[in-house]
């Protein structure tokens, strides 16, 4: 495709990664005018909060008119195929419309709902803008955006604007300045903004929030989490992501990947609601693993043998809290490894580390275990008992519908649980401010590096509200 005809995909992709990527020259910050797709103000003001446009209205506790059916339309059909299964298997849900640039997919998944329910929702697809023409419709409550990543923010701004809620896959965005823009906007039109980050919604993390909920961790001090898992093969897939994904391998140092292992920490933690991220330093390793696979492998006939990446192997962000708690991030997408999330939570009165599930407790016996002492990991049969004991209860409720679902189950359990909120109207598990501010660890960490690992202040996207933001107790009434 020669410049003249630079599709507006590709102008997306360009002004997400330019905004963040060129800001940093020889290793310094310098303020570089915004790309052209996330407005005007200055780079240099990532770590600003700024104020709140006049006659938006806070989000944290958006209620809205309880529906009878749920009428989902579903964009991107390579990952959001899972969801749209996912919905055929929820009573009061009904995908209504099918959406993705290669037709093919949309008729595929088309011909799954049909088979399903007996009614076929509309299709949208083929053309690069065709989803402009679904979310103009007004028999749709919510849309799911499962696309790569530079669409996330418009295909959500427009969402919101036609009075959709929008639900959009990890991260959200790319950018601070489009994160910023997600928050204006929903606190603008009133509509859920609402990040599919389903590992809160896996069984693990749900009994990890039980029992910090429930106060066995005592006082939280710590947690770690990650996403190491990997993908080498997947990134030269073509067809695949890894068409779009190993893009920001040669574009951006940092954190690609930061919410699947963030967002369920930051729910144990109330970030958002009673703490609040204050500043993140981060260190990328040497960016070794990809460019041996590629030169050893020649994947694709050698195609990509002018690639140049600067994403490091491993990259480690130390995040601050405002209550002074300290969490660890890291991701990892290049070495030979088992996947991990980590997932693991310090308190006072215990510690669970996850990969395999563990637990320590301080004082055993007051739950009724055998176990020594905190000083070992309780043994099996007192695993169990806690479990039996703190196993969250939307996932005892849901775990059998669940089986066989995406992701072990855990993308079943995310869906029922969000479109159940909007059946209710309650406000759900997580908003556009957790979206935000978990999403924006891309960018900071990105210009950590770039700086020598000085700190980068995080924004608040509550601007204040977290002071006295109440934990939303995920579900106990299920």
């Amino acid at each position: 495709m020669n410049q003249s005809n630079l599709s507006r995909r590709n102008f997306l992709k360009a002004s997400a990664l330019a905004g963040v990527g060129a800001s940093f020259v020889n290793g310094c910050a310098t303020a570089q005018p915004m790309a052209p797709s996330t407005g005007n103000a200055s780079r240099s003001d990532i770590s600003r909060t700024r104020p709140r446009p006049a006659g938006n209205k806070p989000v944290h506790t958006l209620t809205t008119k309880p529906l009878e059916r749920v009428r989902v339309a579903v964009i991107g059909l390579n990952r959001g195929l899972t969801h749209v299964e996912s919905c055929l298997g929820i009573e009061f849900a009904d995908v209504v419309a099918v959406c993705d640039l290669r037709n093919e997919r949309a008729v595929r998944a088309a011909d799954v709902v049909e088979k399903k329910r007996g009614k076929r929702p509309l299709v949208f697809g083929g053309t690069e803008n065709i989803w402009e023409q679904l979310v103009e419709r007004d028999d749709i409550d919510a849309v799911y955006i499962a696309t790569p990543w530079n669409w996330h923010v418009p295909m959500a701004l427009r969402a919101m604007e036609r009075g959709k809620h929008a639900f959009v896959e990890v991260a959200a965005a790319v950018t601070v300045d489009d994160c910023w823009r997600l928050v204006d906007t929903s606190e603008r039109t009133q509509r859920h903004c609402v990040m599919l980050e389903n590992c809160c919604y896996n069984e693990n993390e749900l009994f990890v929030l039980n029992l910090a909920r429930e106060g066995v961790f005592g006082q939280l001090t710590h947690a770690e989490c990650a996403y190491l898992h990997d993908l080498r093969t997947v990134l030269f897939s073509l067809g695949t992501e890894g068409d779009w994904r190993r893009d920001y391998h040669w574009q951006l140092n940092g954190n690609l990947y930061p919410t699947h292992g963030l967002g369920p920490v930051a729910q144990y933690l109330g970030v958002g609601r009673g703490d609040q991220f204050k500043y993140l330093v981060s260190a990328s390793s040497p960016e070794i693993s990809l460019t041996k696979y590629r030169d050893e492998k020649k994947p694709n006939g050698g195609r990509h043998a002018g690639e140049k990446y600067v994403c490091g192997d491993m990259n480690t962000s130390i995040v601050k809290t405002e209550l002074g708690r300290t969490i660890m991030i890291q991701h990892d997408v290049v070495s030979p490894r088992p996947y991990s999330r980590i997932n693991a939570l310090y308190g006072t009165g215990a510690t669970f580390f996850d990969y395999p599930a563990r637990l320590a407790i301080n004082d055993p016996k007051s739950y009724g275990l055998k176990s020594p002492g905190s000083h070992e990991w309780l043994e099996d049969a007192d695993m169990t008992n806690m479990r039996e004991k703190f196993t969250h209860p939307l996932w005892k409720k849901l775990a059998e519908r669940a089986k066989g679902g995406g992701h072990g189950g855990m993308d079943f359990v995310m869906s029922w649980r969000l479109l159940d909120c909007l059946r209710q109207g309650i406000t759900p598990d997580s908003v556009v401010y957790d979206a935000a501010a978990w999403s924006c660890i891309i960018e900071t960490s990105v210009r950590s590096v770039a700086t020598g690992s000085m700190p980068v202040n995080i924004p608040d996207f509550t601007r204040g509200l977290w002071k006295t933001m109440q934990p939303l107790a995920i579900a106990e009434k299920a």
